[in-house]
Order: C-alpha cells, then sequence, then structure tokens
C-alpha cells in the first residue's frame, strides 16, 4: 500500500482522488477493522471504506452511504438510522456499540467452561431494554450425560419458566443444529458468550461455505484472516445475517436507573408500581413488591439477587 493511499484512509476528507468520489450507495457494514471497515455493496461485492470523522462509530449491522473512491476502495459518508443497537461498556466506562440492526441476541453457553448465569442475565437484560429477541443456546451438549443433562435442564428451567427459548446444540455431534439455523432463518442475530464455549465451531456447522466467506473478506480487506477478533457479518444460506462477535470474560451493561434496569426482567413487570414507596429500587426497602414476590416463590430469589448485585454494581461504576 503506498502513503498516498495510507493518508488517504486515515483522512478521507482531505484527500481526493484525481477521478473524484462517486455517486452515493447504499451499503451494508460486514466487519469494522478499526482504521477500515468493509462495506457489501448492494450488487454483492465488498469494499474497504473508511469512514469520515464526524460519524459516529460503525459497527456490524449498519446501513450506510457512501461513495466509490476506485480499486475497491471508498469512503462511509452516512450512517442510517438503527432500529436496534447493542451496546457495552468498555474499561474507560464508555458506551461502545456491537452491532446494529439485530433482530435476535443469540447467547452460547457451555457445561465447559462453567456456565455463567449473571452474563447470562446481563444479555437478557440488554436484549429487553433494546426490543431485540433472546436465544439461550447450551452448547457441547455431547459432554452431558444423562443425569448432567437433566441436571442442567433443570438449572436453566427458570430462563424456560419466564418465556425464553432454550436450546440444546453439540457442533461436534451436529446434535440441535437444525433448530438452531431455523431460529436464526429471516432474521440478523448475533453470537455472543464466553470464550471457549464453541462458538466458532457453531458458525462453521451454520455456514458451509465458511472457509470461502472467509476468503472473501480477507482478499477485501487485506487485513488477513482476523476472524476471531473482529465482530463480523456473515450470510446464511437459508437466509438472514449472522453476526459473530469475539468471546469474553465479561460483558458490561450500560450503567441504568433502577426503573429502567428493572424493566429487564420481564418476569418482574407485573409487580413493578406495587411498592410502598414510587422511588422503591427493590434493594431492602420496606414493602417492596418485589421482596414479596420471591418470598411467595413468584420470582425467583437468584433473579432478584442478579438485578441487585447489578444494581448495585451500575451504583459503584458511575461517576
Amino acid at each position: 500500500m503506498s502513503a498516498k493511499r495510507s493518508s488517504a484512509d486515515q483522512n478521507p476528507d482531505e484527500t481526493t482522488p484525481n477521478t473524484g468520489p462517486g455517486p452515493q450507495q447504499n451499503g451494508l457494514v460486514v466487519v469494522n477493522y478499526g482504521k477500515s471497515l468493509l462495506i457489501e455493496a448492494s450488487d454483492g461485492k465488498l469494499h474497504r471504506c473508511v469512514a469520515r470523522r464526524n460519524l459516529e462509530q460503525i459497527v456490524s449491522g449498519d446501513r450506510v452511504s457512501w461513495e466509490s473512491t476506485g480499486n475497491g476502495a471508498g469512503v462511509i459518508s452516512a450512517v442510517a438510522p438503527r432500529s436496534t443497537v447493542l451496546k457495552r461498556m468498555d474499561i474507560t466506562r464508555k458506551a461502545r456499540p456491537l452491532a446494529a440492526n439485530i433482530d435476535q441476541i443469540v447467547v452460547v453457553c457451555a457445561p465447559q467452561p462453567a456456565l455463567d448465569e449473571l452474563l447470562i442475565d446481563k444479555y437478557l437484560i440488554a436484549a429487553e431494554l433494546i426490543g431485540t429477541t433472546p436465544v439461550l443456546v447450551i452448547n457441547k451438549s455431547d459432554l452431558l450425560d444423562m443425569d448432567a443433562r437433566v441436571a442442567l435442564e433443570i438449572r436453566v428451567s427458570i430462563y424456560v419458566d419466564i418465556g425464553y427459548r432454550i436450546l440444546f446444540t453439540s457442533a461436534l455431534a451436529h446434535d440441535g443444529i437444525d433448530p438452531l439455523a431455523e431460529a436464526l432463518t429471516r432474521k440478523t442475530s448475533i453470537l455472543v458468550g464466553q470464550s471457549g464455549v464453541g462458538k466458532s465451531s457453531l458458525i462453521m456447522r451454520l455456514l458451509p461455505d465458511l472457509d470461502i466467506a472467509i476468503g472473501k473478506l480477507s482478499d477485501a480487506s487485506g487485513q488477513g484472516r482476523h476472524t476471531t477478533t473482529a465482530t463480523t457479518l456473515y450470510h446464511l444460506p437459508h437466509g438472514g445475517n449472522l453476526i459473530d462477535s469475539p468471546g469474553v470474560r465479561d460483558f458490561r451493561l450500560e450503567p441504568t436507573e433502577a426503573a429502567e434496569l428493572v424493566q429487564g426482567f420481564r418476569e418482574f413487570r407485573p409487580f413493578i408500581g406495587q411498592c410502598k414507596f414510587h422511588n422503591c429500587r427493590h434493594m431492602n426497602e420496606p414493602e417492596c413488591a418485589l421482596s414479596a414476590a420471591a418470598n411467595r416463590g413468584e420470582i425467583s430469589e437468584r433473579r432478584l439477587e442478579s438485578y441487585r448485585n447489578l444494581l448495585q454494581w451500575m451504583s459503584d461504576a458511575t461517576p
């Protein structure tokens, strides 16, 4: 890559090719590599683009307007309004978008590494608050004997009881892949979860032409096959899009007030507004409707404790 091209990548407003920019086109963001992004044009071709400096952070799933600058490159000039956006808080306590215009958040777990209910709750809360459908996938089911499978089903039955869909899968044994593929069809979904739960193996099962897709991304971007380090959008063979995000150790929700956070627990909603105090935070206030419901067994004590731990963390994290 020439020095002149590198300068244009970094400052697209300052360097204009001799031919001038092409007409405005619509595109879909496939992956953001940091300094450059891959955009899929309406004809399906991939283009390496840079974004104008005045734009917000652009992520996989964004719909954008862009102008070709020739040789498979271009400049993004605008981002279309998003229907949904999944955000997470980074170590600097800033909310960063992870993916946009998603219909489903697919939370992938496994017997190994150990199930983390608090992490699951965080993703479910995020899905509820942005208006997307959450799906819980328990992968590596081949590691479970009959007794362990029953024990795990009992453990996650709390999520079934409050209306969440749970699928058991095994990428190794090709078990449960068809129901998962059906759940993803004609939707834009993002796969999230801990490192080591087998998301990459699931994607290989869901996308038979994954190697070809990765090769096209590598050729268009010049970034190499860095598919595990960048959030990437793939087209599913039977319709819909699947966004793969890198595995995480934790997922930090944006700090929010109690009145909003409690809405992320769908089973709590019937009791909201029934507390003695209108500004009840559902911590240890007297005559709290959620505490009473938990005591009666109408909501889970563990889920209520999860809410309280998150609210306390958010209070501590807010400057």
